[in-house]
């Protein structure tokens, strides 16, 4: 993961910390908590709700939040599958992620073993899991990381 950051972070310097694949549904729920609580940390976060303005294409926004953010973290819950299956947007994104070496899964209201029935190359990764720690838990791990990477 750390090559292909520093890669993203010579190529563009006004990069992201972290890019925010969620599902539609959880927009307003668990995506836009984890997405807060990886502010509060000054974590700089991709979020679409806030990063795709009104006539905009959304497929060529993710494109280029996708390209210009250091790492990706895919937050896998329940509505996450329902979205895959349908390969809806969060397919896309997760494809792209699965292509590199910078993305971290954190499972929310399911787990690992579940995600491997859906992604197994997901559910490979190291990732992060809320069924023991608070997404405010799993937001100052994911800082933490970043910030060990500074160098980024």
């Amino acid at each position: 993961m750390h090559k292909q950051a520093v890669r993203i972070s010579e190529k563009y310097p006004d990069r992201r910390d972290v890019f925010l694949c969620h599902a539609w549904d959880d927009r307003r729920g668990a995506a836009k908590e984890l997405h807060d609580e990886l502010e509060k940390q000054n974590v700089s976060v991709w979020f679409s709700e806030k990063d795709v303005v009104l006539g905009k294409s959304l497929i060529r926004e993710i494109d280029k939040g996708l390209r210009t953010s250091k790492i990706g973290i895919v937050l896998v819950t329940p509505s996450m599958f329902k979205s895959l299956d349908v390969e809806g947007i969060a397919d896309k994104e997760l494809s792209a992620l699965l292509a590199t070496d910078r993305v971290i899964p954190v499972t929310h209201e399911t787990t690992f073993e579940e995600l491997r029935d859906v992604s197994p190359l997901l559910a490979a990764r190291s990732g992060l899991s809320t069924e023991a720690s608070s997404l405010e838990e799993v937001a100052i791990k994911i800082a933490e990381t970043i910030d060990s990477d500074s160098d980024f």
